[in-house]
């Protein structure tokens, strides 16, 4: 360690390893001049060194300073370290950095933090539910430097509510801070002041964005809520200034020509980025197929500004009607996106499959390609399943080729339902805006073959990468997907004995456990209940070095290669193969793959985060016109303080409060997933069909309330401390503080 220090810095200071082994060895909290003393530290160059080392160890969660200025391993403190989850109601929880149950904090301890806050708490007890409690002692890191929300003046005194209802203290904003704010506008502050045990946060208006209910307002404080990277850095802008629309051609040179080959991309209509072309064509009894793959690697080089941009954005955000790319529009729907009839450089996956849906053989190489048309699902479906006369006149040379991939899909289909992946047929939906973007309606979202292909060929190649890379042993993001966790499987097994069915697989089920019970539902009624509890039983997929598999898609090795102009794990694999087809030495270690794949992960789940908030509060506006109307609806969610009724026509959710079940008392029941009435024995199930009113309309918190059809609702028997309760349950969609939605692939 000291040879290592001795390089790293002029006057070496011990590492921290170095420092941490003395504290433990010395049993007892130390002062800075007792520390350096021991470690024969002196001069006040080195004695500055070691300072900011304790302090960065400070900030990390290494060490906690006492009152007395002596500092102590965390560890031997009974300290925990960890990150600061907010709630709605005034509580919170402290999520450990080295894992294992939470930590309840009061709303007494939320005082001084806010969501997202790295603290060091120390446990007091239990409290009356039997959950640790904990007390903070120090703040190490603050998330928030801005805050998004609603500004309001009243009497003279002016704060900001934020619209991260996570956050859950106003912005004190001062009368020669508050700029040009008008009461009700929504605004970005600056927090000067953090919060304390005495004192609230203060802030200053940093940025107007406009009015409540003006059109986009909610991507606006979605990007700000969030913290989205949407603004391109000026180094950014510098380095894609000399970018043409046209590939280069010494660029060209030395990869294998693709341009007589009949690729072509399939997607949505409103796509403007493709990332992927697909080929395919009969040999023998077997199929040889290609997936063409923007490269994107030849243009976003390591180290420069423009990759350090696409780390930080992790991957493109889709609200509805609008995009945060990953990459600058010159590169992901010009130079990168393999636009019809012009060369594109790509990496391409080329693989021989039998006639059973296996790959045989595969390659990889770099190549330049020229796409002979931009297809659309809806376009696809029509030639191969309505067999469109029209569509298979107009693009009738490539008819052949897309007849050839359709008959290779139905093979990779049936290999895939003998593998036994898991697929959940819940529904999505797609919202049509008018001329003022507001929402006209919201649809179901109807997956035909030729989406179905498409994800056939994409898995395959994702397959193929993950497979090159680890026969090649280099480091790399592979998308995992752990099986169920035991104390959820548990839960599981017990909701379906009430229901009469079974899952195999014991204790360790696998995939085909999974595929054979929703197969064997048919047109059961409670069909769709069950795949929601299925879906709910599993964990989520993320990216790691660590290849464990994928549980749902029922693959050994799989990875994500298929998308890099809008995935930035994608761009990593293209690198590792890449490097890999060039023989170049390794770069990346496990541990840097490691702190990339974390960060990646949270990119996503950052992004799945703000767009279902806007998708939400969109959804909530077009309620807003019908209160007091009447829909039937589906029981989406069932908690300790009522049911979540998803209506059947316009796809929305709302609550319908326990209160407002009857004249009865009801008790959540969640191993059975339904709310029991205690004197009629009504059961209010997770699948159930209710008819509900629309009762009430929050869009600020974008809630809406029902109540059911022919009901009477009953008092509560102490209203306020009540509703206190039932929204403060952890277990339901309002006090869970990890939602979970349907898990990515």
């Amino acid at each position: 360690m000291a040879e290592r220090e001795a390089v790293k810095y002029e006057h070496p200071v011990p590492s921290r390893e170095a420092i941490l082994a003395h504290l433990k060895d010395a049993g007892e909290p130390l002062s800075f001049s007792e520390l350096t003393s021991a470690l024969e530290i002196q001069g006040e160059r080195d004695l500055d060194a070691i300072g900011r080392r304790l302090r960065a160890m400070e900030r990390d969660g290494q060490l906690l300073k006492n009152r007395r200025g002596q500092y102590g391993l965390i560890d031997r403190m009974d300290m925990v370290t960890g990150r600061v989850i907010g709630h709605p109601e005034g509580f919170g929880f402290l999520v450990p950095d080295a894992g294992g149950d939470d930590l309840f904090l009061s709303p007494r301890e939320m005082r001084m933090v806010l969501n997202g806050d790295r603290a060091v708490a120390r446990v007091s007890g239990l409290d009356q539910r039997g959950r640790m409690e904990g007390v903070i002692i120090e703040v190490l890191e603050r998330a928030h430097k801005t805050v998004v929300g609603r500004y309001v003046s009243e009497n003279h005194v002016g704060f900001l509510v934020p619209s991260d209802k996570r956050i859950n203290q106003d912005i004190l904003v001062p009368r020669d801070g508050a700029g040009d704010a008008k009461n009700g506008q929504i605004v970005v502050a600056e927090i000067t002041e953090h919060p304390t045990r005495r004192s609230q946060p203060i802030g200053k208006i940093v940025e107007v964005l406009g009015d409540h209910m003006a059109p986009g307002m909610e991507i606006e404080v979605a990007i700000r809520a969030y913290d989205l990277p949407h603004v391109w850095p000026e180094d950014v802008l510098t380095e894609v200034s000399g970018l043409t629309p046209q590939v280069p051609e010494d660029a060209k040179e030395s990869r294998e020509d693709l341009r007589e080959v009949p690729l072509v991309t399939i997607d949505g209509e409103d796509a403007r980025d493709f990332d992927d072309a697909v080929y395919c064509e009969r040999v023998g009894k077997g199929y040889r197929l290609i997936v063409a793959i923007a490269d994107v690697s030849h243009y976003v080089k390591t180290g420069t500004a423009l990759d350090r941009e696409a780390v930080a954005r992790g991957n493109s955000v889709y609200f509805p009607q609008n995009v945060i790319p990953m990459l600058p529009e010159i590169l992901s729907n010009g130079l990168c996106s393999l636009n019809p009839l012009v060369d594109r450089l790509c990496m391409a996956c080329e693989m021989e499959i039998d006639a059973r849906g296996e790959i045989q053989e595969f390659r990889f190489f770099e190549a330049v390609m020229r796409s002979q048309a931009r297809l659309t699902y809806t376009k696809v479906a029509a030639m191969l399943v309505d067999n469109d006369t029209t569509l298979r006149q107009e693009y009738a040379p490539l008819v052949p080729h897309l007849e050839n991939l359709y008959a290779l899909y139905k093979v990779l289909n049936k290999a895939r339902q003998a593998r036994g992946a898991v697929d959940f047929e819940l529904p999505e939906t797609r919202i049509i805006y008018d001329a003022q973007r507001k929402i006209d309606r919201i649809v179901p979202l109807q997956r035909n073959d030729a989406h179905k292909l498409i994800e056939e060929c994409m898995l395959a190649a994702n397959v193929c990468a993950a497979e090159f890379l680890v026969k090649k042993k280099v480091p790399a993001p592979f998308r995992i997907h752990a099986g169920p966790p035991a104390e959820k499987l548990t839960a599981l097994r017990e909701f379906l004995f009430e229901l009469g069915v079974q899952l195999g697989g014991g204790d360790e089920p696998r995939a085909r456990d999974y595929a054979k019970l929703l197969t064997s539902l048919g047109d059961r009624p409670d069909a769709r209940l069950i795949h929601t509890v299925l879906l709910r039983s599993l964990s989520q997929a993320i990216y790691s070095p660590d290849n464990i598999g994928h549980f749902a898609l029922g693959f050994e090795n799989y990875t994500h290669f298929t998308s890099p102009i809008r995935r930035y794990p994608d761009l990593l694999v293209h690198r590792a193969i890449k490097g890999i087809v060039r023989r170049e030495p390794i770069q990346d270690t496990i541990e840097a793959v490691k702190n990339l794949t974390d960060h990646l992960s949270m990119t996503e789940r950052r992004a799945d985060d703000a767009t279902r908030e806007v998708t939400r509060w969109l959804k909530a506006e077009f309620m807003m016109d019908k209160i007091g109307e009447e829909f039937d609806g589906l029981i989406s969610g069932v908690t300790s303080f009522g049911i979540f009724v998803e209506l059947a026509e316009v796809y929305v959710d709302g609550l319908v409060h326990i209160t407002s079940l009857g004249q009865d008392y009801f008790h959540f029941d969640p191993a059975k997933h339904r709310l029991l009435g205690e004197r009629t024995r009504q059961s209010f199930r997770l699948g159930d069909r209710v008819r509900v009113k629309v009762a009430k309309v929050n869009l600020d918190e974008a809630k809406l309330d029902f109540e059911l059809v022919g009901v009477s609702a009953r008092p509560p028997r102490h209203p306020e401390k009540t509703e206190r309760r039932d929204r403060r349950e952890p277990g339901g969609k309002r006090g869970s503080k990890r939602r979970r939605t349907k898990k990515k692939r």
